[in-house]
């Protein structure tokens, strides 16, 4: 479990306007995945990481409702169309970095699997030398916008780690 770190790609970075554009990046997001991948979401609280979340399960066709699994640290939705199961793992309240999050077994659900950690900075990043860094930010405080409709602005940097992201237009998923 001890994969290399790998340097960074070019990050992409979106400007997501609303709550529904969040969750159409996910689908978009999703038809990129295959099994066997790992993103890492970061951002504050109410950043809107659940939010891309669900996308992604919509867009990979998953099981069940997609929700925060704070509380019970990880939550599989299999596939309904025979593609890539959902594991999405929020490690909030995790401190010990990988060692904890070896007891989850995520490297055996890896291989199959599209992986998802909400607050994975730190984390889960020797999982895999090939993976996505997602990060969602806001304008906060007196940095904000005055504009009502501005506070669900997000902008959306992607980051692409190793071989496997190499080759990917993560730009595409803006259109």
């Amino acid at each position: 479990m001890n994969a290399p770190l790998q340097t960074p790609g070019t990050p992409t970075a979106l400007t997501i306007k609303t709550a529904e554009e969040m969750r159409e990046l996910g689908r978009r997001l999703a038809a990129l995945l295959r099994p066997g991948d790992l993103v890492l979401l970061s951002g504050e609280l109410g950043a809107g990481k659940t939010t891309l979340t669900r996308g992604l399960g919509e867009g990979l066709g998953v099981r069940g409702a997609v929700t925060s699994p704070t509380f019970v640290i990880a939550r599989v939705h299999p596939s309904l169309s025979g593609g890539p199961a959902l594991v999405h793992v929020d490690a909030y309240r995790l401190s010990g970095g990988l060692d904890e999050m070896e007891d989850l077994d995520l490297d055996v659900s890896l291989p199959e699997s599209v992986i998802v950690v909400e607050w994975g900075d730190g984390k889960v990043e020797e999982l895999s030398e090939d993976r996505l860094r997602v990060f969602i930010s806001r304008s906060v405080g007196d940095a904000a916008p005055q504009d009502e409709d501005a506070d669900d602005v997000r902008t959306v940097t992607l980051t692409g780690y190793g071989a496997r992201w190499a080759d990917t237009d993560l730009a595409a998923l803006g259109h």
